[in-house]
């Protein structure tokens, strides 16, 4: 390949790029061709093919004596279709394959498709900061001493009562438990309501976090019809569940990792009464439930329970900081069970991080942060979808989340996304392959995509790149 069409290629990337983000909006006119020539020191012919390989994708548009303007992408509609599923509880063996593809993906240069976190920029970090200054200047004893036992502050449990009102709550305060993260939070459920052997009731696809947890604590999955629409097939979950067998389930019923479905009240509602009455415990995951995508914070399965039967975990990770490892859960009537192997497996929670999240959440920024980081989020994820459409192959199926910031995106059968993934960390590309979701090592052809951060140039030629890979399987 020549070096004039890589300087083509490059600048036809930087300004699909800058299109999808939102820099040039739909209809803004682009510099003139002599203009990008002169500033970036390039021919005019250069600058010509750039403009053309953009109008081959739908992404500009000229117009007679006027140049060139924005169009509005090409996007992909299409979604991945509900898989049907083992009807057998398997065993999870996933950690030790999960553990390479996330070592690898950390490494120093490779593009940031994978793990789910926020870019830095997005989150209130310097306003968390102050506020740990001024916690510590004004509590100078928090850190004399401490116990074993779990120690719940007041003033933060105060505040998730506060915020339960707008989850369908009030919750109440005696059934709060805080813990170190939202994934200690489901463990710790788990364990309250599991014994090694059990079988546990899960999405498929199904966040692989949570099936290391299970392979953790030697407990079997059973793999639930998961539409990318409605969330767990209720109807799947009742025919596995009339005979018993099934101890628990584990459920993200507002932007299910991955798909980022939001199961519509009714079900809901229908999901509470069937797992109560079928002596199933629920563990539901609601850390993406402040960054929906419609009008309205989507309630919980939690806001429908009767029976206590719900434990709702969470966490402020993906909204604020990663580094704060505050999470909860809101326990139910197995809150006792709960807060005990608390005590047993780590004792009390930070208490000036506790309270520094209280004073946060007391005052107007989180709502404020929330707004902001919805949209951006949002912007993010559109931006994402747009690329997908331009880069991957033809048939290529993608989700499009009510909530959170991921993609699953669903590939022709013979791509083999797992043994595609050293060749695309050889290019600096990172993604989470389709088999890390399923217990019994579905969806070969599926890879889950990170929207956290900014759609910049960077991130559109990554994406353009890993398309070209998995084109050329």
């Amino acid at each position: 390949m020549n070096e004039s069409l890589l300087r083509y290629e490059q600048l036809a990337s930087e300004l699909a790029g800058m299109i999808a983000s939102g820099v040039l909006g739909q209809g803004d006119r682009l510099p003139s061709v002599r203009r990008l020539a002169k500033e970036r020191r390039l021919s005019i012919s250069t600058v010509v093919q750039a403009f053309r390989q953009l109008e081959d994708r739908g992404m500009i548009e000229a117009r007679p004596q006027s140049g060139f303007f924005v169009q509005r992408p090409k996007t992909l509609h299409a979604e991945p279709a509900l898989r049907s599923t083992p009807e057998a509880p398997m065993p999870v063996d996933i950690s030790q394959r999960l553990v390479r593809v996330l070592q690898a993906c950390m490494k120093p240069g490779v593009a940031p498709l994978a793990a789910a976190l926020p870019a830095p920029e997005l989150l209130p970090v310097a306003a968390l900061h102050r506020l740990y200054a001024s916690v510590a200047r004004r509590h100078p004893r928090l850190l004399e001493g401490s116990n074993h036992f779990n120690a719940d502050e007041p003033a933060l449990v105060r505040q998730l009562v506060r915020r339960s009102l707008g989850w369908g709550g009030p919750l109440a305060t005696e059934e709060f438990v805080i813990t170190h993260s939202c994934t200690e939070a489901l463990a710790l459920c788990l364990r309250a309501v599991t014994q090694p052997g059990d079988t546990v009731a899960v999405e498929s696809p199904a966040y692989y976090l949570m099936l290391q947890l299970l392979e953790s604590l030697g407990l079997k999955a059973l793999e639930i019809p998961t539409d990318p629409r409605t969330g767990m097939s209720l109807e799947a979950l009742d025919l596995a569940t009339r005979n018993g067998g099934v101890a628990a389930c584990l459920i993200v019923s507002n932007g299910s990792n991955p798909l980022g479905c939001v199961m519509p009240d009714e079900r809901k509602r229908a999901f509470a009464a069937l797992t109560a009455a079928r002596g199933v415990a629920v563990i539901e995951d609601d850390i993406y439930g402040d960054l929906y995508m419609g009008s309205e914070r989507p309630w919980p399965i939690k806001a429908f329970d009767k029976a206590g039967n719900v434990m709702l975990c969470a966490s402020f990770s993906k909204s604020l900081s990663p580094a704060l490892r505050i999470g909860f859960v809101a326990a139910g009537r197995y809150r006792s069970a709960v807060a005990l192997q608390k005590t047993i497996n780590s004792g009390g929670t930070n208490p000036i991080t506790q309270l520094v999240l209280a004073e946060y959440l007391e005052s107007t920024a989180y709502d404020r942060h929330l707004r902001t980081l919805r949209r951006a989020y949002q912007k993010q994820v559109d931006a994402m979808r747009q690329a997908i459409g331009r880069y991957f192959p033809a048939s290529t199926r993608i989700t499009q989340p009510q909530c959170g910031y991921v993609l699953w995106v669903e590939l022709p059968e013979a791509v083999d996304t797992s043994r595609l993934f050293e060749r695309a960390i050889a290019d600096n590309l990172a993604y989470v392959p389709g088999e890390l979701f399923s217990a019994s090592g579905m969806y070969r052809n599926c890879l889950r995509l990170n929207c956290g951060n900014p759609h910049t140039p960077e991130i559109e030629s990554a994406v353009r790149r890993l398309g070209a890979i998995l084109s050329g399987y």
